[in-house]
């Protein structure tokens, strides 16, 4: 019983909080670079600070700076006190970082292994038995491979009486061959069982929340299908430019970058099936049912169902920005999109003849991540004679950021002696509903991990598949390199993105 004065729980972190979690080790590949200094160690404090992570717990940092443990101690601290969600609170902090270690080196250096499996095996002395163990790649995926391979080489990828696990940052190759041949030589180390390949879109609580929209509400599954549904919309928009990322993404675009892995994922977690169970691969093998039910675009059809775009001068933020081909370190001639629309159908029983829009860029009006859902128009015209212009099919929309929560339009008569309709939303935020802001998503992911629970980690089959969707675009976009449509920075993106559009759709404003 709760009363006025009774301090209420937090479901939000009740959800992935308070299991047990087995002692662990995570040794952080990478350990300097800018991921693991924004979100990796970060997500660490906050999971400390919430009493999440086992009560032995042990990082241990690798990255070829030379530098000694105090000064890595020293350096983390000032990453999580600069980029952590929540204040750090010192002693917390003191004892994240107490018996934190650090190897500097080449991944290629063998000695750099043979000072993990000797600080592995000290650490599993001090405990009284051995620990899980946790490789986290956070570097440049040119070193996947060997990092993985030098982990079997010595003796670190197996353990007879600990789990082994290894997490792999994206991008999983940059096609579909390199990805296929990426997963071959992952997986003559490691069972797939061992492989966690991160996806950070699938930690945000809005993403998952979509599966319980689906599935713990009788409201939406009857009409979740091709009978109610007219088109969907996937929006991953974002008002900033490339930034200092000009080396990766003039080599990657907007398909690489956000299309191939964490925008074909918010489709398959829209159109799956229920699963038998909500276990890993349960799951993950509904996802790819609806990955193999999307027909790969062909080179006649790609330009019908895909589109780019490059952001040229324009406004942000109230300041005038250069275009993409005069931002730093990229060539004038660069032909790589930073927009991109495209036009699939999930050609199964359930979605047959719905459009399901995909659309993202850089330098667009506002930073926007949403899935709208938009239903069939009602089949009558009732309110024709006065309020029919305020009759629209309703629409259910579920923002991932900036501002996660769910909304639903109704259309609902405006006070008056006429029946005049007008849209309405009814909408619920985390930040209001829950009390709190939601965990960052490298949180829920890390902590995921450290479990052994896989279910928001793609497997191999699910990359390869959606590989073998872009991989078509990507070819087709290559032999015809140019000239790329270009948009004005701050605007919705260059006009033939409506190129995609079925006869009567349009696109969301952002």
């Amino acid at each position: 019983m709760s009363g006025p004065g009774t301090a209420q729980a937090n479901p939000l972190i009740e959800g992935i909080e308070r299991l047990p979690v087995h002692p662990t080790t995570l040794t952080i590949f990478g350990a300097t670079g800018d991921l693991a200094q924004r979100k990796l160690l970060p997500a660490l404090y906050n999971l400390a600070h919430d009493g999440s992570l086992p009560e032995r717990f042990n990082l241990v940092g690798v990255s070829f700076d030379d530098r000694s443990t105090e000064a890595f101690r020293d350096s983390a601290a000032e990453w999580i006190r600069q980029y952590s969600r929540t204040p750090p609170d010192e002693p917390v902090l003191a004892t994240l970082l107490g018996n934190a270690q650090y190897v500097a080196g080449s991944f290629d250096d063998g000695s750099v292994f043979e000072r993990l499996a000797a600080i592995s095996k000290e650490l599993d002395d001090e405990a009284g038995g051995p620990l899980n163990r946790i490789y986290y790649l956070s570097t440049a995926p040119a070193f996947f491979e060997l990092i993985v391979e030098q982990l079997g080489r010595y003796d670190l990828s197996r353990s007879s009486e600990a789990e082994v696990r290894v997490v792999i940052e994206k991008p999983f190759g940059t096609n579909l061959a390199e990805a296929r041949a990426l997963n071959r030589r992952v997986l003559d180390v490691l069972d797939e069982t061992q492989v966690y390949r991160i996806d950070h879109y699938l930690g945000k609580e809005t993403v998952q929340n979509l599966l319980a929209v689906r599935f713990a509400n009788g409201l939406f599954e009857p009409i979740w299908n091709r009978n109610y549904i007219d088109s969907v919309q996937i929006t991953a928009a974002e008002d900033v430019g490339i930034g200092r990322r000009a080396s990766y993404y003039d080599k990657a675009g907007a398909l690489r970058d956000l299309v191939q892995n964490h925008m074909l994922q918010l489709l398959t977690l829209l159109c799956m099936e229920p699963p038998v169970s909500f276990s890993a691969d349960e799951v993950r093998t509904e996802k790819v049912k609806v990955l193999h039910a999307i027909v790969p675009p062909t080179a006649e059809t790609v330009a019908s169902l895909a589109v780019r775009g490059q952001y040229g001068p324009g406004s942000a933020g109230g300041e005038d920005v250069v275009g993409y081909i005069e931002e730093p370190n990229v060539p004038a001639d660069s032909t790589t999109e930073t927009f991109t629309a495209l036009r699939l159908e999930v050609d199964n029983w359930r979605w047959a003849g719905v459009p399901i829009y995909l659309r993202t860029g850089k330098r667009l009006a506002r930073k926007v991540t949403e899935i709208a859902v938009t239903l069939k128009p009602v089949p009558h015209v009732a309110f024709a004679a006065e309020g029919a212009a305020g009759v629209r099919p309703n629409e259910l929309v579920l923002t991932l950021q900036p501002n996660e929560g769910v909304s639903l339009s109704l259309g609902a008569k405006i006070p008056g002696t006429r029946m005049r309709i007008q849209p309405v939303k009814m909408e619920f935020l985390y930040g209001t509903s829950f009390l709190s802001a939601s965990p960052e998503a490298y949180e829920r992911l890390i902590l995921d991990a450290i479990r052994g629970e896989a279910t928001l980690f793609p497997r191999s089959d699910e990359v390869e598949a959606q590989w073998r969707i872009c991989d078509p675009i990507l070819e087709a976009w290559a032999a015809d390199p140019g000239p790329v449509p270009r948009y004005s920075a701050g605007s919705q993106g260059p006009v033939e993105a409506d190129d995609v559009l079925a006869p009567g759709h349009r696109w969301r404003a952002m």
